[in-house]
């Protein structure tokens, strides 16, 4: 998003702030969705992902209260503004879009730090349900936001991190860190390296336009919950297998042991799946990491595709809309392709030589329709700013 158009949406909701509260916000913050490039599931494996951030975000208005209330408002979910007491906040009590807000108020007054409420209007661009980390965002921008109104001083990593438990422990999902950490801690221009076990971090330059490529997002329009049950099914599976292996995670089993490691498992038919996406998949992010690191960047797209079949395959977490988007991109001349997030629906993603891209959209719309699925949302996806205060 150009410093044009992020002003312009920090200014609307800002205006909108002030209708609902009668008085104009103490500012306004914005946190970005992200895609991630390769590296599933690992992040609650304590393993390697290598997400960016988008250009849609949300956009969040804010003023402290004194006085223990929080109130909201999303522009985006039908209704008033909700007000809720500070002291009645508690774990799974809500199953409305207010959890994620205000389970991060409950997530920094649970850790220490003295909030004493808030006024908060929302708005965001990251499609919901996308796999494109529209929760995560909604989380960072209330976190960084109250961060700075009560001079909490915590750097991203940290808010990443209660992020992650309010969404645990409070909204009731799962979730591994790799999300709210990518909506916090990602730069323009790059992908962002990051070790989910010690959140060591390097930002690894990625421009396709100067290469004559472009990343396409296709959004399937098949929606997921991260909170229902398979996620947390292959979670647990996942757990298992540590266990079994006598390791503290699966990022442990080292890729040249994972024959042996397989081997150990006996009948875990099932395990034995996740192991191996999860072993193969921190493999597949390293060499991400040296192809882009090397100037090989249309090597990676073989690895995309590798890493869609390990998905469909051994996590067996993908759906058919997912598969006929990497199938047709594939079989249409792309680089690579392969679903990203959470699975179960969301978005794939398609990195193309740049000419190639109208033809290659016009294909997967075309496959769509004639399955008939409901048409894909398509859209260019270009590593953008990470949380940040807009005014």
């Amino acid at each position: 998003m150009s410093e044009a158009v992020a002003d312009k949406a920090a200014g609307a909701v800002a205006e909108r702030f002030t209708e609902l509260y009668g008085a104009e916000p103490h500012g306004v913050w914005a946190a970005p969705g992200r895609v991630n490039l390769i590296g599933e599931h690992t992040d609650y494996n304590d393993g390697f992902v290598m997400p960016f951030a988008l250009p849609h975000q949300a956009v969040a208005a804010v003023s402290r209260r004194a006085d223990g209330v929080l109130r909201l408002h999303s522009e985006d979910v039908e209704g008033g503004v909700r007000e809720l007491r500070l002291d009645d906040l508690s774990p799974e009590s809500d199953k409305n879009w207010t959890a994620y807000p205000a389970g991060v108020v409950w997530a920094l007054r649970e850790a220490g730090h003295a909030v004493t409420g808030a006024d908060i209007h929302l708005s965001s661009t990251v499609p919901s349900g996308a796999g494109l980390s529209s929760s995560a965002a909604l989380e960072v921008v209330v976190a960084l936001a109250l961060n700075d109104l009560f001079s909490l001083d915590l750097r991203g990593w940290q808010l990443a991190r209660l992020c992650q438990r309010a969404e645990n422990v409070y909204v009731g999902a799962p979730v591994g860190i790799m999300d709210q950490t990518a909506s916090a801690c990602c730069e323009a221009g790059h992908a962002l390296f990051l070790d989910t076990r010690d959140l060591s971090q390097r930002q690894i330059p990625f421009d396709l336009a100067a290469e004559g490529m472009r990343l396409i997002v296709v959004d399937t329009q098949v929606k997921h919950s991260h909170s229902e049950g398979e996620y947390g099914k292959r979670r647990a599976g996942c757990e298992k297998g540590a266990a079994l292996l006598g390791v503290n995670a699966l990022r442990d089993i080292p890729y040249a042991d994972l024959d042996a490691a397989l081997a150990r498992l006996g009948d875990e038919e099932e395990v034995r799946r996740l192991v191996r996406h999860i072993v193969t998949e921190n493999e597949r992010v390293e060499r991400v990491v040296s192809l882009l690191e090397s100037g090989e960047t249309r090597a990676i797209g073989p690895v995309l595709a590798e890493g869609h079949a390990s998905l469909r395959d051994d996590f067996r977490i993908s759906c058919p809309e997912l598969d006929l988007v990497v199938d047709t991109a594939l079989a249409s001349g792309a680089l690579g392709a392969r679903m990203t997030g959470g699975g179960f629906g969301g978005s794939a993603i398609v990195l193309a030589e740049e000419p190639d891209v109208d033809a290659l959209t016009k294909a997967i719309q075309e496959s769509f329709a004639a399955a008939g699925f409901t048409a894909p949302r398509v859209f260019e996806a270009v590593p953008a700013a990470g949380a940040r205060r807009l005014r």
